[in-house]
Protein backbone atom coordinates (compact mmCIF):
# COMPACT_ATOMS: atom_id res chain seq x y z
CA UNK A 1 0.00 0.00 0.00
CA UNK A 2 0.97 3.25 -0.77
CA UNK A 3 -0.01 5.39 1.93
CA UNK A 4 1.54 5.07 5.35
CA UNK A 5 -0.09 6.12 8.39
CA UNK A 6 0.76 5.90 12.41
CA UNK A 7 -2.75 4.85 13.48
CA UNK A 8 -3.78 0.92 12.63
CA UNK A 9 -6.77 0.61 10.17
CA UNK A 10 -8.61 -2.52 9.66
CA UNK A 11 -9.83 -2.58 5.92
CA UNK A 12 -12.69 -4.18 5.36
CA UNK A 13 -13.55 -7.40 3.65
CA UNK A 14 -16.16 -7.79 0.52
CA UNK A 15 -17.62 -10.90 0.10
CA UNK A 16 -19.10 -11.10 -3.05
CA UNK A 17 -21.61 -13.60 -3.83
CA UNK A 18 -22.07 -15.81 -6.41
CA UNK A 19 -24.89 -18.11 -7.87
CA UNK A 20 -24.36 -21.51 -8.50
CA UNK A 21 -23.14 -22.70 -11.72
CA UNK A 22 -21.60 -19.19 -12.50
CA UNK A 23 -17.69 -18.91 -13.80
CA UNK A 24 -15.72 -16.18 -12.84
CA UNK A 25 -12.97 -15.79 -15.20
CA UNK A 26 -9.18 -14.20 -14.46
CA UNK A 27 -10.81 -11.57 -16.42
CA UNK A 28 -13.74 -10.50 -14.09
CA UNK A 29 -13.86 -7.31 -12.87
CA UNK A 30 -13.27 -7.57 -9.25
CA UNK A 31 -10.55 -10.25 -9.98
CA UNK A 32 -8.25 -9.72 -12.83
CA UNK A 33 -8.66 -6.04 -13.44
CA UNK A 34 -7.68 -2.65 -12.59
CA UNK A 35 -9.99 -2.55 -9.65
CA UNK A 36 -8.26 -3.86 -7.18
CA UNK A 37 -5.00 -2.42 -6.91
CA UNK A 38 -7.24 0.83 -6.97
CA UNK A 39 -9.37 -0.54 -4.39
CA UNK A 40 -6.50 -0.81 -2.05
CA UNK A 41 -5.14 2.67 -2.77
CA UNK A 42 -8.55 3.93 -1.75
CA UNK A 43 -8.38 2.06 1.50
CA UNK A 44 -5.44 2.98 2.45
CA UNK A 45 -6.78 6.58 1.81
CA UNK A 46 -9.39 6.10 4.54
CA UNK A 47 -6.77 4.80 7.06
CA UNK A 48 -4.74 8.35 6.81
CA UNK A 49 -5.59 10.80 9.57
CA UNK A 50 -7.69 13.66 8.72
CA UNK A 51 -4.66 15.84 8.52
CA UNK A 52 -3.09 13.47 6.04
CA UNK A 53 -6.26 13.41 3.88
CA UNK A 54 -6.52 16.99 3.70
CA UNK A 55 -2.66 17.51 2.38
CA UNK A 56 -3.03 14.76 -0.13
CA UNK A 57 -6.27 16.10 -1.66
CA UNK A 58 -4.89 19.65 -1.74
CA UNK A 59 -2.21 18.06 -3.38
CA UNK A 60 -4.45 16.29 -5.93
CA UNK A 61 -5.88 19.54 -6.81
CA UNK A 62 -3.34 21.07 -6.91
CA UNK A 63 -1.44 18.87 -8.90
CA UNK A 64 -4.42 18.82 -11.42
CA UNK A 65 -4.82 22.41 -11.06
CA UNK A 66 -0.48 23.26 -12.17
CA UNK A 67 -0.97 20.59 -14.82
CA UNK A 68 -3.64 22.86 -16.57
CA UNK A 69 -2.41 25.96 -15.23
CA UNK A 70 1.47 25.49 -16.75
CA UNK A 71 -0.25 24.41 -19.95
CA UNK A 72 -2.64 27.82 -20.13
CA UNK A 73 -0.64 30.43 -18.75
CA UNK A 74 3.14 29.79 -18.27
CA UNK A 75 5.50 29.14 -15.31
CA UNK A 76 5.80 32.43 -14.45
CA UNK A 77 2.02 33.73 -14.47
CA UNK A 78 1.06 30.34 -12.89
CA UNK A 79 3.77 30.72 -10.13
CA UNK A 80 2.48 34.23 -9.44
CA UNK A 81 -1.32 32.59 -9.19
CA UNK A 82 -0.30 30.01 -6.81
CA UNK A 83 1.71 32.46 -4.71
CA UNK A 84 -1.71 34.69 -4.62
CA UNK A 85 -3.91 31.55 -3.94
CA UNK A 86 -1.23 30.74 -0.90
CA UNK A 87 -1.25 34.71 0.34
CA UNK A 88 -5.33 33.98 0.93
CA UNK A 89 -4.92 30.86 2.39
CA UNK A 90 -2.76 32.06 5.02
CA UNK A 91 -2.61 35.15 6.33
CA UNK A 92 0.14 35.27 8.46
CA UNK A 93 3.52 36.01 6.50
CA UNK A 94 5.54 32.71 5.34
CA UNK A 95 8.66 32.43 8.17
CA UNK A 96 11.55 30.51 8.38
CA UNK A 97 12.02 26.80 9.21
CA UNK A 98 12.56 25.87 12.32
CA UNK A 99 12.85 22.60 13.50
CA UNK A 100 9.14 21.51 13.80
CA UNK A 101 8.56 23.26 10.24
CA UNK A 102 11.20 20.88 8.99
CA UNK A 103 9.54 18.12 10.16
CA UNK A 104 6.15 18.88 8.90
CA UNK A 105 7.59 20.32 5.45
CA UNK A 106 9.30 16.90 5.26
CA UNK A 107 5.47 14.73 5.86
CA UNK A 108 3.72 17.20 3.85
CA UNK A 109 6.33 16.11 1.20
CA UNK A 110 6.24 12.73 1.33
CA UNK A 111 2.04 12.48 1.05
CA UNK A 112 2.31 14.97 -2.35
CA UNK A 113 4.68 12.51 -3.59
CA UNK A 114 2.65 9.20 -3.03
CA UNK A 115 -0.60 11.60 -4.16
CA UNK A 116 1.51 12.25 -7.49
CA UNK A 117 2.70 8.57 -7.63
CA UNK A 118 -1.12 7.48 -7.51
CA UNK A 119 -2.89 10.28 -9.87
CA UNK A 120 -4.53 9.21 -13.45
CA UNK A 121 -1.79 10.72 -15.30
CA UNK A 122 2.33 10.90 -14.29
CA UNK A 123 3.49 14.36 -13.03
CA UNK A 124 6.43 16.23 -13.94
CA UNK A 125 9.08 17.71 -11.37
CA UNK A 126 8.15 20.71 -12.45
CA UNK A 127 4.53 20.14 -11.51
CA UNK A 128 5.46 17.88 -7.94
CA UNK A 129 7.52 20.68 -7.24
CA UNK A 130 5.31 23.84 -7.87
CA UNK A 131 2.63 21.69 -6.24
CA UNK A 132 4.98 21.41 -2.92
CA UNK A 133 6.06 24.74 -2.81
CA UNK A 134 2.44 25.75 -3.18
CA UNK A 135 1.08 23.90 -0.01
CA UNK A 136 3.56 24.76 2.50
CA UNK A 137 3.63 28.68 1.27
CA UNK A 138 -0.19 27.99 2.14
CA UNK A 139 0.69 26.88 5.53
CA UNK A 140 3.06 29.91 6.55
CA UNK A 141 6.16 27.78 5.47
CA UNK A 142 8.78 29.87 3.05
CA UNK A 143 10.38 27.11 0.79
CA UNK A 144 12.65 27.80 -2.10
CA UNK A 145 11.79 26.77 -5.49
CA UNK A 146 14.88 25.37 -6.80
CA UNK A 147 15.72 24.80 -10.79
CA UNK A 148 18.92 23.05 -12.47
CA UNK A 149 20.57 22.07 -15.38
CA UNK A 150 22.95 19.27 -16.88
CA UNK A 151 23.88 18.29 -20.45
CA UNK A 152 24.53 14.12 -21.24
CA UNK A 153 25.37 13.79 -24.85
CA UNK A 154 23.68 15.81 -26.89
CA UNK A 155 20.61 16.06 -24.59
CA UNK A 156 19.95 19.37 -21.97
CA UNK A 157 18.11 18.19 -19.41
CA UNK A 158 16.46 20.37 -16.43
CA UNK A 159 15.12 19.61 -13.08
CA UNK A 160 12.89 21.35 -10.37
CA UNK A 161 13.11 20.65 -6.44
CA UNK A 162 12.12 22.43 -3.49
CA UNK A 163 14.45 23.29 -0.56
CA UNK A 164 13.65 24.51 2.83
CA UNK A 165 17.08 25.70 4.87
CA UNK A 166 19.21 23.62 2.49
CA UNK A 167 17.34 20.44 3.10
CA UNK A 168 15.49 19.01 -0.61
CA UNK A 169 12.09 18.03 0.03
CA UNK A 170 10.55 16.90 -3.07
CA UNK A 171 13.34 14.67 -4.31
CA UNK A 172 13.80 11.23 -3.35
CA UNK A 173 17.12 10.21 -2.93
CA UNK A 174 19.70 12.20 -4.77
CA UNK A 175 18.47 13.24 -8.09
CA UNK A 176 18.80 16.69 -7.78
CA UNK A 177 22.89 16.40 -6.86
CA UNK A 178 23.04 15.74 -10.59
CA UNK A 179 22.29 18.77 -11.83
CA UNK A 180 24.07 22.41 -11.39
CA UNK A 181 21.94 24.45 -9.66
CA UNK A 182 20.71 28.00 -10.97
CA UNK A 183 21.67 30.67 -9.17
CA UNK A 184 18.98 31.27 -6.72
CA UNK A 185 17.38 34.94 -6.32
Amino acid sequence: MVFISARPCQAAKICILQPRGVQVSSRDFFRGGRLKPRVGIWRSFWCLSDFERSIALEAACGLVATRVGLSLLGFRRWKNELARFARHANRCPATSAGPGSVAASKEIARIAAATARNLFFRANCLERSLTLWWLLSRRGIASELRFGARKESTHFEAHAWVELDGTVLSDAGEVHLHFVPFESH
